[in-house]
């Protein structure tokens, strides 16, 4: 099946995700990022080349071009890096419009809307599942059974996090502007959390610098689930005060800054 084939098959209307006004649920949040799409494509990161070599390492043991599942793929970040480790992949999303955006810059991919917990592929046609930015949304144990369902034995399920190193005093005050997140606590709390059919879970984390402009910070700041589901008040009272610390950083429109990561890396093979 074509990217261009799976995309007129699959992606459906975003209508009907809720009102995104007020306090915004679980829900909402999860499937928020469709209405600021542009800015998360802008900026956000990809992966390092390593993080992604390690989580598909067990997959290169059963094939020489492993088919991966990238399950929450969004607009195709950690695709892009999958794809570069020689791997067939197929994307899987619940929102069509960051759907919408990977299919554009990545034709060739087959795009199926789906989520972890229910994902339209055949059983064991997997060598790899990954989820970059993904799995602090889904139901663990859920979805630890559907990426059994779709992954050939001995086939890894691999989860990904690039976080911001709030170690760094600049770091730590923008996420205080910005507000931290779901995946974020998750990490911090040691909450990662892979079920059955899998085995023991391996860890691995790796730190790196990205040079990013200031309207790269911004959409950063603006593909935040926080962010994009906040009155237009509160949206407005944190872009005011991000230009206010960026002018305090001595970040201009014709500079940039590093930005310092810790990518956190899970994976796990399936019994």
């Amino acid at each position: 099946m074509s990217g261009s084939e799976s995309t007129d098959t699959h992606i459906c209307s975003a209508a009907g995700l809720g009102s995104l006004r007020g306090v915004a649920s679980r829900d909402d949040l999860s499937l928020s990022f469709g209405a600021a799409a542009g800015a998360y494509e802008a900026g956000r990161p990809s992966y390092p080349a390593e993080a992604v070599a390690w989580l598909l390492e067990p997959a290169a043991k059963l094939s020489d071009q492993p088919n991966v599942i990238d399950v929450g793929a969004g607009t195709g970040k950690l695709t892009r890096a999958v794809i570069e480790r020689g791997a067939e992949v197929t994307a899987v999303e619940p929102d069509p419009e960051m759907l919408a955006e990977l299919h554009a810059a990545l034709p060739q991919v087959p795009c199926l809307v789906g989520t972890a917990e229910r994902m339209p592929v055949p059983d064991a046609s997997a060598e790899a599942v990954v989820a970059g930015q993904a799995w602090h949304w889904v139901d663990p144990v859920a979805a630890s059974r559907e990426c059994g369902r779709v992954l050939r034995p001995g086939g890894v399920l691999g989860l990904v996090w690039n976080v911001r190193d709030t170690d760094v005093e600049w770091v730590r005050r923008l996420g205080e502007i910005m507000h931290g997140s779901a995946a974020e606590q998750m990490i911090a709390d040691d909450a990662v959390r892979i079920h059955d059919p899998f085995g023991t879970v391996e860890r691995n984390q790796w730190r790196w610098e990205r040079s990013m402009t200031r309207a790269q910070l911004l959409s950063m700041v603006q593909s935040r689930s926080y962010v994009i589901t906040a009155a237009p008040e509160r949206r407005a009272a944190i872009e005011t005060a991000l230009d206010s610390f960026f002018d305090e950083i001595g970040l201009t429109a014709e500079t940039s800054i590093s930005l310092p990561y810790v990518t956190h890396a899970f994976r796990a093979l399936r019994n």
